[in-house]
């Protein structure tokens, strides 16, 4: 039998895991930039819209299955931070889709933008001849981070929670022996850098606080 009680009790549970879910995960699922945000959104919005009206599902059966995808996610996002190829597996990572003038067809259609999807987001970026763009990167949220022939600027970081980008390392014009001596000067390993940036031809780096 249909009850306000139990819909009243159900909301206040799912508004209270929302809440829950952001301040221990972080604030970054307010704003999805991966994959696992927006599946957690999804599936969390799912789950309280889907049971707070269903007659069959109990309150403690509403909560255990709260408290099961609160657990999931909570393990997926410690493994993510803590394991480069299962954040990759789950969060995807950015695709290079034009290289120095030179557009990467197979890269685009594998990530399924058709070629008026891509000459749109470049006009919007006020680019209509290809030749001009050094490098145009698709990020794991759909956006196109684009950077223009002349454009000295790194937009992506070497170092990420401890791994290395090498294709940005690439881009700086430098290579590994170079960042291995930057860091050996300063006693660091490239598992100790929280972030290390590459800015007017310096390297910026920001190791964990231990």
């Amino acid at each position: 039998m249909f009850s306000y009680w139990t819909v009243s009790i159900k909301l206040a549970l799912g508004l209270l895991t929302i809440i829950l879910q952001i301040n221990l995960s972080g604030k970054s699922n307010l704003a999805p930039i991966s994959a696992l945000d927006q599946v957690q959104n999804y599936v969390l919005g799912a789950i309280v819209g889907g049971m707070i009206y269903s007659t069959t599902v109990t309150v403690l059966q509403y909560i255990l299955v709260l408290l099961i995808w609160t657990l999931l996610v909570l393990i997926l996002r410690f493994l993510t931070h803590h394991n480069h190829y299962i954040k990759q597996l789950i969060d995807g990572k950015p695709q290079l889709l034009i290289k120095n003038g030179e557009l990467l067809v197979a890269t685009a259609l594998k990530n399924g933008m058709s070629a008026n999807d891509l000459a749109f987001r470049l006009r919007t970026e006020g680019i209509t001849d290809i030749r001009f763009v050094k490098r145009a990167v698709l990020e794991q949220n759909g956006q196109l981070t684009i950077t223009q022939v002349g454009d000295d600027a790194i937009k992506y970081p070497i170092i990420v929670d401890g791994q290395l980008n090498a294709d940005a390392l690439e881009t700086s014009d430098h290579d590994l022996n170079w960042l291995q001596s930057q860091l050996d000067a300063k006693n660091y390993a490239i598992s100790d850098i929280y972030l290390a940036t590459y800015t007017n031809k310096q390297l910026l780096l920001f190791p964990y606080q231990h």
